[in-house]
């Protein structure tokens, strides 16, 4: 079995719907019928929505699971460098193999009808994860959630929140509380329900929702609390106080993202070992990665080299923080950006931190925003800026400048794919 096997169905599931996001679950659920309904069969299901730090959140759950000796299926979407990355069956990412079978399964069993990429390959994965034993099943959203594909567990274990803020307006709504309701939507009667810090106006839809369906919040600031304390994450819940070792991923912003992997944990009766594994252990692409191998860090010489895929005002906020926490140098960020988001709202954080901003299109994607519109926006926000080729021609040319400096590759996940595509 080649790579091109699974590819090649890919390819033809994206000619099945015209639309990219069409949300609505009515032919999800047509599909999941006909494959005699594999998520009735998942092992228990922890279901996270919202706006920022749903990957990380979810991967240190996993971490924390793991290190208890479960063994955990998870969802997650975008892909990287792979498909294959978006499932893990009981901590591995599922073979060409398997892929190759649960997507031909899938596409036979639609039989032409349309459907989008997202739905057609999210059955495939429940289809996996139902075939495969495990302990735990891990479901990220993958836009909003209450017409998600991911949202058709009848019954999850826990639902989990993670900060809601602006995105995807065109989808959600253009309120954080119109936002806020379509997160809520994946919360189901009795269900508990991990909260994590939120503005006044989510909150308030939030507890709406969960009240109206009898399920119990587990939110942060009322029955958990976390934070940074002389080098060490304190997290205190109604069960006691945990001291233990900071995120190994980077930023204070995943302080919160720990708390709210520690509350869903002590939830499903995981002990101090799994606390701390879930710290430790996890591992997130693409959110303040060091590179230290690979062309492009060969081109960087004696630089440091740092990928981020964050995308959104929330995330510039969040990356300025990790800038300004880091050992001082001077750090120029090279950026490509979809025409969807909100490029000034990410890019004014960080203006106070960086020297320069040098603009690249994101190769192969059709809602790229323009290297000279990146440009425009970095200059409207006081960034020095210029633009470039591509990555490495950007590269190359802050490095002859500055050969000592801190280079960021940054602005979205579909940049960062490629930069680990192209570097691997």
């Amino acid at each position: 079995m080649t790579k091109a096997s699974s590819d090649a169905i890919l390819d033809r599931m994206m000619a099945l719907h015209p639309k990219i996001i069409d949300l609505t679950l009515d032919r999800v659920w047509r599909l999941l019928a006909a494959l005699d309904n594999p998520q009735d069969r998942l092992p228990p299901v922890i279901h996270i929505a919202g706006t920022n730090g749903k990957g990380s959140t979810q991967a240190m759950i996993r971490a924390g699971l793991e290190g208890a000796g479960k063994s955990v299926h998870a969802y997650t979407s975008p892909h990287l460098a792979r498909f294959h990355e978006r499932i893990r069956l009981a901590g591995e990412l599922i073979s060409e193999a398997h892929l190759t079978e649960v997507l031909d399964e899938c596409y036979a069993k639609n039989g032409g009808e349309n459907i989008t990429y997202f739905e057609i390959t999210t059955c495939a994965a429940l289809l996996a994860f139902a075939r495969t034993p495990a302990d735990y099943t891990l479901l990220e959203v993958g836009l909003g959630g209450r017409l998600d594909a991911t949202n058709v567990i009848e019954k999850p274990a826990l639902s989990v929140i993670t900060p809601v803020s602006i995105d995807h307006e065109q989808f959600l709504g253009n309120t954080l509380a119109k936002i806020a309701g379509e997160k809520a939507g994946i919360i189901k009667r009795g269900v508990p329900v991990v909260v994590g810090p939120q503005e006044d106006e989510a909150m308030e839809v939030i507890e709406d929702v969960a009240a109206r369906l009898g399920a119990p919040l587990i939110a942060h600031g009322q029955h958990w609390h976390v934070y940074e304390e002389r080098g060490r994450l304190i997290f205190q819940d109604e069960t006691g106080l945990l001291d233990l070792p900071m995120p190994a991923l980077i930023g204070a912003h995943q302080v919160q993202n720990a708390g709210m992997a520690l509350a869903a944990l002590r939830h499903l009766g995981a002990d101090e070992v799994a606390c701390e594994a879930a710290m430790a252990r996890a591992e997130w692409p693409a959110r303040m990665q060091r590179l230290k191998t690979g062309p492009l860090v060969e081109a960087a010489a004696g630089a440091e080299l740092w990928l981020d895929g964050g995308h959104n005002a929330a995330a510039g906020h969040a990356l300025a923080d990790v800038l300004a926490g880091l050992p001082k140098r001077p750090t120029h960020l090279i950026c490509g950006m979809l025409n969807t988001k909100d490029v000034t709202g990410y890019m004014a954080p960080l203006a106070p931190h960086v020297e320069s901003l040098t603009a690249i299109s994101i190769p192969g994607e059709a809602a790229t925003l323009s290297a000279e519109e990146t440009e425009a926006a970095a200059q409207s926000v006081g960034i020095t800026a210029t633009r470039a080729e591509d990555a490495l021609s950007a590269l190359q040319a802050i490095i002859a400048k500055d050969p000592s400096a801190r280079v960021l590759i940054c602005g979205s996940l579909y940049l960062a794919g490629h930069i680990l595509r192209e570097n691997g």
